[in-house]
């Protein structure tokens, strides 16, 4: 460890808070703890993510890592068994937060509310998750705490009793928030009830936080409030100025929610850092903001996680304490910063695979962050569920529908399908949008080219694929794809239309001037049109399409960024400038004006205001290799070399096959720094850079294709030895029907129905038991199992219960043979196969989270064998087999039923 400079650090998240309404509420001074605290530390814009959902930002903010390396893809996820969705939990992340790293490294840490920290993890400290304060609609007098709300288990009494339930509210909490409360009729409106929820909710989580800083020992604490996001998105809308087409009564009565929503947690702020104390490093962050001016959408897109699109691209970034900066401005965060931040202070190495970096233009002092590989391979207690513990849902739902398919286990019912269905789209979208953000178009692709294939109504998925195509250059693609959403949104809309004609006249209104227009349009489509000609060189019709969108909504955000691309390529530098000087004032803090800006005044050699556009653009969004190309470029036009050098360098670190940046350092370095080292390793670079492919190309995966399972005894021995249930278990196709035949040739009895025939697949027969498919829902009838042999697919394993003793053969069978095996049988079955890729890393997982499980379990005995053994050795197996059941089996008998003609399915 490096040295350490925080002596603790308390990180307080704060939902969806933006300096557009902090900064007026500091100035008036309504928010006077948080003005003194910026005033004696630093502040900053913070960048989000795309897409900006709570659960996925919160997790990126907490490990450093974006969402395709976290695992977090949603607000909700298929459960275990396959038959339905549950909340987002803790054990779907994927890598270790920094409370777990930092737990390694022997801090006493404490986390309240993260979203997602369900069940709460067994950290050192105190960990409550975020279904802590949640009341729902549930009475006071029934409102129970979830188990695995609170670790440690004997802290749980103490801190449910500190709740504040929505009921438990009088007028006199009401009234800051809705001064005219009493005029509401509660009846009709139920917005008072939602001031009360979200005000108990959030003194729920304060009070937690503030009793375990009050009486444990810390040196990191985490505390999330959600509630700043929920206030907004509920009355945002009544927030002044007042908009046209609102009801003036209720704007009278909720226009001042918001600001006593963040001025509520100004005051909270003031308990946390009374607390905390001036030796305490703080830092306050939020994932992302939302809009409260023109910005704010007026209509909110028909989807999943549609209220997002409220949300803006910049949340806020606080900090101050002992050896951080006073009362400045800080540029170019984001979300990913924070862990690594934290870690620095701490003096804890970072870990490369880690996405952001360390604020160090905070600190006072130089520093130079350690680093590490990574600290997922570095082992010891962390707070971390165990490996049985941890999943990744929509592998696991991948492999559920494969044991579906495979006839192995019984499919949900229908709406739970629907909703695990959705899901699993939802979670592919938001999958793709975080490739695009991070520029991995060709991991994108294929999953935008799927979605939209399965979805071709959808047409938010065909947008973002003709984004893809243009990004990779495939232009005609991207523009079969634009004409086919243009097409389906116009038909939607002419449906939408008559549709609503067919309502008025229902009931009884004049539908005489409402018409169905034989071809509808709007501003966003021709906003759509004008990009896609950009891509396809024609920026005279480009600019057709802009202005016909402007006419119609002139202060359509992104449009004068259109507009002023076209004047670009059309070489109009005054009109370029002017168009980008449009954009930033309908939006001040728009990143890509300020890079367009600096475009230009390369264009027209004004390189000190193109250096200066650039700066600020970078210093608005920090991840964005091109921008600082430009710089560079600016820069290196002024004579500063060694300035452009850092920012070329940051865009190959951003872009790795960024070629004309390593071009640059390279001339830079020939002719200009005189660094012959450098310009060789740049060389070297340059020749390995590969072109973008057009489609992702999937390696062959070198991860090993078998994982073992370890032999065990009973640890509790069985008191009745002739009531073992004997259990036949293994992936589907690994050899557990051949081990069924074995084990009834050498006599012993087996529990089958014989419902599922021999086919082509099996030819000598199943040997299933219908029940067991259902086994995640009923286990019941395991009772009749006793003493006899039942065969059960490893993934249902966990499911038996623990009331009886269990002797487990598990077949094992090299994992390309067992795919290999799968897809053969899909094929017979007409069934639409999965991906053997993703598979194949989704089998070696749960079978690794298996053996941990396994190895826990004291009611069982295991005997692992290997398939391959069984065939070419099956007198040394049944020896095994007999020695391992203790009792009578006839070996020569056993061996009798092996027929190696059907070990077709060999590694190759």
């Amino acid at each position: 460890m490096t040295k350490r400079l925080a002596h603790q650090i308390l990180l307080i998240g704060w939902d969806a808070a933006d300096w557009k309404i902090l900064q007026p509420l500091m100035d008036a001074g309504k928010m006077p703890t948080l003005k003194q605290f910026v005033e004696t530390g630093v502040m900053g814009n913070l960048a989000t993510l795309d897409p900006p959902l709570s659960p996925i930002m919160w997790t990126s903010i907490g490990t450093g890592k974006t969402a395709d390396k976290h695992g977090v893809l949603g607000f909700t996820q298929p459960r275990p068994d396959g038959q339905g969705i549950q909340p987002v939990l803790s054990t779907t992340r994927q890598v270790k937060a920094v409370w777990n790293i930092l737990m390694q490294n022997g801090f006493k840490t404490h986390v309240v509310g993260w979203w997602p920290s369900h069940p709460a993890e067994p950290l050192n400290g105190v960990c409550v998750s975020d279904f802590y304060h949640k009341a729902h609609d549930i009475p006071q007098d029934q409102w129970k705490m979830a188990p695995g709300t609170v670790h440690p288990e004997q802290l749980a009494d103490t801190l449910a009793e500190l709740r504040v339930h929505p009921q438990e509210l009088t007028a006199n909490h009401i009234l800051p928030f809705v001064p005219d409360a009493e005029k509401v009729n509660q009846e009709t409106d139920q917005r008072l009830w939602s001031v009360a929820k979200i005000t108990a909710e959030c003194s729920s989580i304060h009070a937690a936080a503030t009793w375990i800083m009050e009486h444990e020992p810390w040196d990191f604490m985490a505390v999330y409030y959600d509630s700043i996001d929920h206030y907004c998105h509920g009355f945002m809308k009544f927030h002044p100025p007042y908009r046209e087409g609102l009801p003036r009564d209720l704007y009278d009565l909720y226009n001042g929610v918001v600001e006593s929503g963040y001025r509520f947690h100004d005051m909270m702020l003031s308990r946390l850092l009374q607390l905390a104390g001036e030796n305490t490093t703080v830092i306050i962050c939020s994932d992302h903001g939302f809009h409260p001016d023109h910005l704010r959408p007026l209509h909110l897109p028909r989807e999943p996680a549609g209220p997002a699109a409220e949300h803006s691209p910049y949340g806020m970034v606080a900090m101050r304490g002992p050896g951080i900066k006073r009362d400045e401005l800080i540029f170019g965060s984001t979300l990913l910063d924070i862990t690594p931040t934290i870690l620095t202070l701490f003096g804890v190495p970072i870990g490369r695979d880690m996405d952001g970096k360390p604020l160090l233009q905070a600190f006072i002092e130089p520093v130079e962050p350690a680093r590490i590989d990574s600290w997922e391979t570095v082992a010891g207690d962390c707070g971390r569920w165990p490996a049985d513990k941890i999943g990744d849902p929509w592998a696991d739902q991948e492999a559920i529908d494969q044991l579906v398919a495979l006839g192995y286990i019984e499919p949900p019912g229908a709406d739970a399908q629907k909703a695990v269905d959705r899901t699993i789209r939802e979670s592919k979208f938001y999958l793709a949008r975080v490739y695009l953000h991070k520029h991995d178009y060709a991991n994108a692709l294929p999953l935008l080219e799927e979605l939209y294939a399965n979805y071709p109504d959808q047409t938010r998925f065909g947008l973002r694929l003709a984004q893809c195509y243009k990004v990779l250059e495939l232009i005609s693609e991207a523009r079969r794809v634009t004409d086919a959403v243009i097409a389906t949104w116009k038909q939607q809309r002419i449906e939408e239309i008559q549709k609503n004609i067919a309502k008025a006249k229902e009931a009884g209104k004049d539908t005489s001037e409402m018409t169905v227009p034989e071809d509808p349009s709007s501003p966003q489509l021709e906003l759509l049109q004008g990009n896609l000609c950009l891509a396809e060189e024609t920026a005279d019709a480009a600019l057709a399409h802009f202005q016909r969108a402007q006419q119609a909504t002139p202060r359509l955000p992104d449009l004068h960024l259109g507009i002023a691309q076209a004047y670009v390529k059309l070489k109009r530098w005054q009109d370029a400038e002017e168009a980008y000087f449009q954009a930033l004032e309908i939006d001040p803090d728009s990143a890509f004006a300020y890079h367009g800006l600096a475009q230009v005044y390369l264009h027209i050699r004004h390189f000190k205001e193109a250096a200066e556009a650039a700066v600020t653009s970078v210093g608005l969004l920090f991840h964005n290799p091109s921008a600082h190309y430009h710089l560079g470029e600016a820069l290196f036009r002024l004579g500063r070399f060694q300035e452009a050098e850092q920012s070329w360098l940051r865009a190959v670190t951003q872009a790795t096959g960024m070629k004309r940046a390593h071009e640059q350092l390279i001339r830079l370095y020939q002719y200009h720094l005189h660094d012959p080292v450098k310009t060789l390793t740049h060389q070297h670079i340059m020749e390995r850079i590969q072109p973008v492919p057009n489609r992702r190309v999937v390696s062959q995966v070198t991860d090993s294709t078998r994982v073992s399972i370890t032999a065990q005894p009973f640890k509790i021995q069985p008191i009745e030895a002739a009531k073992v249930i004997t259990v036949v278990s293994g992936l589907p196709r690994s050899g557990t029907s051949m081990m069924m035949q074995m084990l009834q040739a050498g006599g012993l009895p087996l529990l089958t129905d014989a419902q599922r025939v021999a086919d082509d697949s099996n030819p000598k027969g199943y040997w299933e038991y219908a029940k067991v498919k259902t086994l995640s829902q009923d286990n019941t009838w395991l009772g009749e199992a006793q003493g006899q042999v039942v065969k059960i697919i490893a993934q249902l394993l966990p499911e038996l219960s623990a009331d009886y003793h269990y002797r487990i053969i598990f077949m094992q069978r090299d994992l390309e043979e067992v795919l290999q095996s799968q897809q053969t049988m899909l094929e017979r079955l007409n069934t639409k196969k999965s991906n053997p890729v993703q598979l194949r890393q989704t089998y070696a997982q749960q079978l690794t989270r298996l053996a941990t499980w396994l190895a826990l379990q004291d009611h069982l005995a295991v005997l692992p064998l290997d398939h391959h053994a069984v065939i070419e050795q099956p007198l040394v197996v049944a020896q095994q087999l007999q020695t391992f059941l203790g009792g009578p089996f006839d070996r020569q008998q056993a061996v009798t039923v092996i027929d190696q003609q059907l070990y077709r399915a060999r590694k190759s």
